[in-house]
């Protein structure tokens, strides 16, 4: 059952990179969810920085992964569609990808791993990566397996030195390139050519 990811909201370029070089993807869905990852959140370019886009879920401290429930009590979707139009509006390709973001984001999801999946399976279209997703049964210990990738992405991890080529920011004016940004970053920036940089990473 292998290579295992991690669930996650529109991913950073690492984890799409990643995706891109497997056919068949296995999401761990019987972890205890752990906080703070990008399980439910995803990292973007704004005039002021780097912003953090979170998803208020609602849980306990065993509460497995596929249980985690969304909590739409301060429309944080539509927050998140806001933030994203006044960040890259002024992209190259935004415009191109706006409409089915709105819808894909104003749909309701009782899960977190619903809305995942929903994302995950859009960022795979949007990028013609030829890969399908699959659901674990049952939990896997982290060892013995050969592509575990479940905890190799973390906000916590910061990449090594020039481990990704810069490419166009829409602030690049003014904020020195941020790489492993959400992959939408890329994909506003660079539309058709992000799966070729993803290719080279």
């Amino acid at each position: 059952m292998t290579p295992l990811f991690s669930t996650a909201y529109f991913p950073p370029i690492a984890y799409a990179a990643t995706l891109l070089r497997h056919t068949d993807i296995w999401i761990e869905t019987k972890e205890t969810y752990p906080k703070q990852t990008y399980r439910n959140r995803m990292e973007i370019m704004t005039a002021g920085g780097i912003r953090a886009l979170t998803i208020p879920v609602i849980r306990n401290n065993h509460t497995r992964t596929d249980e985690v429930r969304i909590d739409y009590k301060d429309r944080w979707n539509v927050i998140h569609l806001r933030t994203l139009t006044a960040a890259y509006a002024a992209s190259p390709y935004y415009m191109y990808y706006e409409e089915e973001l709105n819808k894909l984001l104003t749909r309701h999801y009782d899960t977190l791993l619903e809305l995942n999946t929903a994302t995950t399976e859009w960022i795979i279209g949007k990028l013609k990566i030829h890969c399908t997703l699959h659901t674990t049964d049952d939990w896997t210990t982290p060892n013995g397996l050969e592509q575990d990738y479940r905890y190799t992405f973390s906000p916590k991890k910061s990449l090594p030195p020039n481990t990704m080529p810069p490419y166009y920011q829409v602030f690049s004016d003014r904020i020195p390139f941020v790489p492993n940004l959400s992959v939408l970053d890329l994909l506003f920036n660079l539309g058709p050519e992000a799966k070729e940089y993803l290719q080279k990473l």
